[in-house]
């Protein structure tokens, strides 16, 4: 249901649309809807969002937002992350509230997962 004034959508470069919607497939079960070769949207996510084909990603050293995703499980989900071919580059830390690690996905995106 979309609310005034809240966020609802976010979209993400990607160098290499297919690696990453197969590494999302794998490690967090999303599925894609393609628009064509060059975007690639998903949903039901707890936020919607898409892939757009482009040589950039976002990287929370150059200023951009993190996007932290939540776990049950974080040590399974971090190894899942790992056997998909994701780059852990924030190993497990605790912070107030609970613990996370952040990601990166083929096609350079930083990400988090965090648990309680």
């Amino acid at each position: 249901m979309k609310k005034h004034h809240q966020i609802n959508y976010v979209e993400f470069p990607a160098s290499h649309i297919p690696k990453t919607k197969a590494f999302f497939e794998r490690v967090f079960g999303w599925s894609f809807m393609d628009y064509g070769d060059e975007y690639a949207a998903f949903s039901q996510q707890g936020l919607d969002g898409g892939f757009y084909a482009a040589p950039l990603s976002s990287q929370v050293e150059k200023g951009a937002a993190l996007i932290v995703i939540y776990s049950d499980n974080l040590e399974a989900t971090e190894q899942a992350v790992i056997a998909a071919g994701g780059v852990i580059v924030k190993p497990i830390f605790s912070f107030p509230g609970g613990r996370r690690f952040h990601f990166t996905e083929p096609s350079g995106n930083e990400l988090a997962v965090w648990s309680e």
